[in-house]
């Protein structure tokens, strides 16, 4: 990967590989997860401290029997256990599944590639049993043949694993504890050994470059936006689609190229999602269109509302019905009720804003003295002119209009007109200033 990072902790959809691992195995519902790690040292149980987890650090590497070898105390007589690769973050729960139902002694999680070069190969005696996994270094040609490939995957009896990870040998070329030696274990052992068989190569690939996780993220983010298009969502690019979280749509939801989704997004029938807008932790209304270039971030947007382009709604934001926040507007923590508009290059935070208020371009509320923050409250039918700045904590009462280009840093009395402006004055005869030459 060429990175400091460890590569488990390199993100596919916004989360780590190791965290889409870690969640398959949960959907299997497992006594115990054992994550024996290495590289990068505490970096790895860190960032996972809040997943209930057995650490155990292989602190030296000498292959993959060693790694197995170090989470033998850590396991429970007369179970199972199904050993996943850190790096391999499209694994499908289902097959793991079948893969332990059928395993009594050993199991092996097998692929079939049209091209198997570099792979061990899965060899079968003439009852189609597997023999042995030969390295395509080791292999003949007739083996080199077969298309059938281990992925690493297996699913092991603990009595039999303990006993065979105890023989285990490191006579080979790298002085290493080899993992699939107890395969050819298990056979002498006169077990026959269970396998699965995949035809989805992307589900057991593993990650050894950046180009192998910018490949397996596309794939991702295709079978997401399959999914949705299957669910009756229209995508104009399902190539250029990124869901980093939980994407829920209803029907009849039109989604725009360029679109990233993060966290928990919740989208009602007939939203439409504009080109290139980063929705993130938001849920938003029936019939609500969100205009191109726009930013949400743990808001909650009602039905019909109109938002951007080109605005930036924080967390906090609750918007109601029939609401228009338009380009360049930024509200965070600011609850907007039915049918108010803020349309033009505005700042709204800390804000309560009524029903039926609209609030001109260039409106600022003031919320923060450099020390505390404090809150604008603008009560129904009241009207802010243009360039206006409310110096928070204030009230704007209802159906009261504020003159534009005004400062208002007292509360404003309901169904009056109240401006704050200085005097305009013409200097006569003034110059501007030019510029002086060095």
């Amino acid at each position: 990967m060429r990175s400091s990072l460890p590569k488990v902790l390199h993100k596919l959809a916004g989360k780590p590989l190791l965290q889409h691992v870690i969640n398959a195995a949960r959907q299997l519902q497992p006594g115990k997860i054992i994550v024996v790690y290495g590289y990068g040292g505490e970096a790895v149980p860190e960032t996972f401290r809040q997943e209930d987890i057995v650490w155990v650090e292989q602190k030296q590497q000498l292959g993959t029997g060693h790694a197995v070898q170090q989470a033998l105390p850590y396991l429970d007589a007369g179970a199972s256990t199904l050993i996943l690769l850190g790096d391999v973050p499209l694994l499908n729960v289902e097959t793991c599944q079948q893969l332990l139902a059928k395993t009594r002694h050993l199991g092996l999680l097998t692929v079939r590639k049209t091209d198997p070069a570099g792979y061990g190969r899965i060899v079968r005696d003439s009852a189609g049993n597997i023999s042995a996994i030969v390295e395509h270094k080791d292999a003949t040609e007739a083996q080199r043949r077969i298309d059938e490939v281990n992925t690493g995957i297996m699913a092991v009896n603990n009595a039999n694993l303990v006993s065979w990870l105890t023989n285990l040998q490191n006579h080979n070329a790298q002085g290493e504890y080899y993992l699939t030696d107890i395969v050819a274990m298990a056979v002498a052992d006169g077990f026959i050994v269970s396998s699965e068989t995949t035809g989805d190569e992307s589900s057991v690939e593993g990650v050894n470059s950046r180009q192998d996780l910018a490949g397996l993220e596309r794939v991702y983010q295709l079978r997401k936006a399959t999914s949705l298009m299957q669910a009756g969502v229209t995508l104009s690019d399902p190539f250029r689609l990124d869901l980093r979280g939980e994407l829920e749509a209803g029907r009849d939801v039109e989604i725009d190229v360029g679109c990233i989704f993060e966290g928990k997004v919740t989208l009602a029938d007939g939203v439409r999602i504009g080109a290139y807008c980063v929705i993130k932790d938001t849920n938003i209304g029936a019939g609500t269109t969100i205009a191109p270039f726009t930013h949400t971030d743990q808001v909650s947007i009602a039905e019909q509302c109109r938002i951007g382009p080109y605005a930036r709604l924080r967390p906090g934001t609750e918007l109601g019905n029939d609401t228009h926040i338009g380009n360049f507007v930024e509200l965070k923590n600011a609850q907007v009720d039915v049918g108010s508009k803020i349309n033009h290059l505005s700042y709204v935070g800390d804000t309560t804003v009524g029903k039926q208020v609209n609030i001109g371009a260039g409106t600022i509320t003031c919320n923060y003295d450099g020390a505390n923050k404090f809150r604008t409250v603008i009560e129904d039918n009241a009207f802010i002119g243009s360039d206006t700045q409310l110096i928070a904590p204030v009230t704007v009462g209802a159906g009261s209009t504020i003159g534009a280009g005004s400062t208002i840093s007292k509360d404003t009395p309901a169904g009056e007109l109240t401006l704050s402006r200085n005097r305009q004055v013409t200097v006569n005869g003034w110059k501007r200033p030019v510029k002086i030459k060095k």
